[in-house]
C-alpha cells in the first residue's frame, strides 16, 4: 500500500516538474494539436471503458491506473499554476488591465466551483467511503481550479513586461505597439524559440474608449525607458 502510495505522489511531483517547462506553452496550442490530442485521449478512455466492460481490465487495475493518470494531471496543473503565479509576481506590479466581470468574476466563480466540487469529490467531507480513484479525481480538479484561477485571458501590463496568457514579454522585447482598430490595439514582440532562432509576434487585445489615454501613455512610457536596452539586445547597438 505505501509503495502505491508513494508512486502515486512521485507521479504528482513529475507532473509538477513537467508543467512548470517553459517549452509547454498555451501559444504553441494550433486547432490541429487540439483535435489530434481530444482524439487520442478519447480513443484511450474509450478502449479503456470497453476493455473493463468485456473483462479484459479488471478493476483492480482499472482503478489504480485511473488514479495514476490523474495523479499526474494534478501536478501538471499545479505546475502550470505555479509557473503562472511566478511569472506574475516577478514581472512586478500591474499597470493596466483591460477589467471587466467576464474578465475577474466569471473566471474567478468558475475556478472556485471546480475547486469546491473538487473537495467533494474526494469524499473527505461527505459519507461515501474516501478511494484511491476518488481522491485523486478530486486534487486533479482542486489543481485544475487553481490553474484556471491563475490564467489571465486579457493581457496584463506590468512595470516590467506583459504577461499574455503564459507568456511574459519583457518592454525590451516589445518592439511597436499600434491602433488595430478604434478599441483594438496591436503589440508587436520579439521572441526566440526553441531553436534559438528570433521571430517577431504580435497580439491584439480590446482598450474600452475611455481608457485609451491610459493604455497610451504607459506604452509610450516604457517604450522610452527601456530603449536603450531594446537597441542593444535587439539591434546589438554598442
Amino acid at each position: 500500500m505505501w509503495i502505491y502510495v508513494l508512486f502515486l505522489i512521485a507521479l504528482f511531483v513529475i507532473g509538477v516538474f513537467t508543467g512548470r517547462r517553459p517549452q509547454i506553452s498555451l501559444h504553441k496550442l494550433t486547432p490541429q494539436l487540439v483535435l489530434n490530442t481530444a482524439l487520442v485521449v478519447l480513443v484511450a478512455f474509450t478502449s479503456m471503458m470497453i476493455a473493463f466492460i468485456v473483462g479484459i481490465l479488471p478493476q483492480y487495475v482499472a482503478a489504480p491506473l485511473m488514479a495514476c493518470t490523474y495523479c499526474f494531471i494534478g501536478g501538471f496543473f499545479s505546475g502550470y499554476a505555479f509557473r503562472l503565479y511566478r511569472a506574475r509576481t516577478s514581472g512586478g506590479t500591474i499597470l493596466y488591465q483591460n477589467r471587466s466581470f467576464w474578465v475577474d468574476h466569471a473566471p474567478a466563480l468558475f475556478a472556485a466551483g471546480l475547486i469546491i466540487y473538487g473537495i467533494y469529490r474526494t469524499s473527505i467531507l461527505t459519507t461515501p467511503p474516501v478511494t484511491g480513484i476518488r481522491v485523486t479525481s478530486g486534487l486533479s480538479l482542486i489543481c485544475f481550479g487553481i490553474f484556471t484561477w491563475t490564467l489571465k485571458v486579457v493581457p496584463e501590463f506590468r512595470s516590467k513586461g506583459i504577461l499574455f496568457l503564459d507568456r511574459f514579454i519583457s518592454w525590451k522585447k516589445i518592439l511597436s505597439w499600434s491602433w488595430h482598430s478604434e478599441d483594438v490595439i496591436k503589440i508587436e514582440y520579439m521572441t526566440t524559440e526553441t531553436q534559438g532562432k528570433d521571430r517577431i509576434k504580435q497580439f491584439v487585445t480590446s482598450i474600452p474608449p475611455e481608457e485609451k489615454k491610459q493604455i497610451e501613455m504607459i506604452l509610450n512610457s516604457k517604450m522610452d525607458e527601456y530603449a536603450d536596452q531594446r537597441s542593444k539586445e535587439l539591434m546589438g547597438d554598442d
